[in-house]
């Protein structure tokens, strides 16, 4: 008897004596389109001329997706820092147009000002992120192109007050660990290296016509500093999603280079005029400390988060 037969003895078996299909027959039928597909039948004559072979139907054409579909932001590769809506714009409308108490004209009212500020943002690169004026500091072309950059003479010149007549407060966010902050920082920076400590920053109060500038850094402006610029920005947006393009911290700089470059041309604007690298031999221990903290993330809920691989790192460190 051969392999399908032997497979399907059971099965066949099961019909008893109602079967009054041969073995070649059976051979025939269950090889693929044999001459016997259609001569097994049962002792009642139904099904007679039936094909026992079973039709798969053919995979569903997908639908070729439009470039609306897969549209992802407002332009076209890696959406800027600066419009980041976490929402996106269509959302936003429908937002606005699903606010039961909106009349039918200050619903249209708000639709029209959440395109036009949109439109805005896609069109003049030179706007702050609630699209309400250009930005005050001189820019520069950097390395992250979604993210807002100036160089260290327009921070050496923001230091020195030169832009006092334009500008209301700015905060130096330096975003490096603990010792190299302690071992040379920007005059007037505050070290604020996690998550949670660069949200707080959300809970302080800015007034709505006080120019508020935001400068962001780590040691070469590299990951650190980009990260926490980006993540203020998604967090900012969120808090603010019902009344985009609101922002509390519109205008957020990045600085070129980072603290290196900067403590190379001006180290008189540095407190101590000292630069710790964040490889520095000495403090080994401490960079796995910091790394793993400044990955955490307690988030809305109140617990602390770390990701998979930096717990499974951690739990490394503490095996040892």
């Amino acid at each position: 008897m051969s392999l399908r037969l032997r497979l399907f003895d059971d099965v066949i078996s099961g019909f008893g004596h109602d079967c009054e299909a041969s073995p070649v027959e059976l051979e025939a039928m269950l090889t693929p389109r044999g001459s016997g597909n259609n001569a097994f039948c049962r002792g009642d004559n139904h099904g007679q001329g039936t094909p026992l072979s079973i039709e798969i139907p053919a995979k569903p054409i997908m639908r070729r997706r439009t470039a609306f579909d897969v549209r992802r932001g407002l332009f076209s590769g890696k959406r800027s820092a600066d419009v980041d809506l976490n929402i996106s714009p269509v959302q936003a409308v429908k937002k606005a147009k699903d606010v039961s108490c909106i009349t039918p004209k200050s619903n249209e009212w708000l639709t029209n000002g959440i395109i036009s500020a949109v439109e805005t943002l896609e069109i003049r690169n030179d706007m702050i992120a609630d699209g309400s004026r250009g930005y005050t500091l001189p820019t520069i072309s950097g390395k992250h192109h979604d993210l807002t950059t100036i160089s260290p003479e327009v921070m050496a010149d923001v230091i020195r007050g030169r832009f006092n007549d334009v500008i209301g407060d700015v905060t130096i966010v330096d975003c490096r660990y603990p010792y190299e902050f302690e071992g040379g920082h920007i005059r007037g920076a505050v070290n604020l290296y996690t998550k949670d400590e660069v949200n707080s920053l959300l809970q302080k109060p800015v007034a709505d016509d006080n120019r508020y500038v935001l400068i962001f850094h780590c040691e070469f402006s590299s990951e650190r500093g980009p990260k926490m610029y980006r993540f203020l920005r998604a967090q900012d947006r969120m808090l603010n999603n019902d009344s985009y393009p609101r922002l509390n911290f519109p205008e957020v700089y990045l600085l070129q280079g980072g603290y290196k470059a900067f403590f190379n041309k001006y180290q008189d604007l540095c407190d101590p005029i000292s630069y710790k690298p964040m490889l520095h031999e000495n403090h080994s221990a401490d960079l796995r400390h910091f790394r793993v903290k400044s990955k955490s993330w307690t988030g809305d809920n109140g617990n602390q988060k770390t990701s998979r691989r930096h717990r499974s790192r951690l739990g490394r460190h503490l095996s040892f």
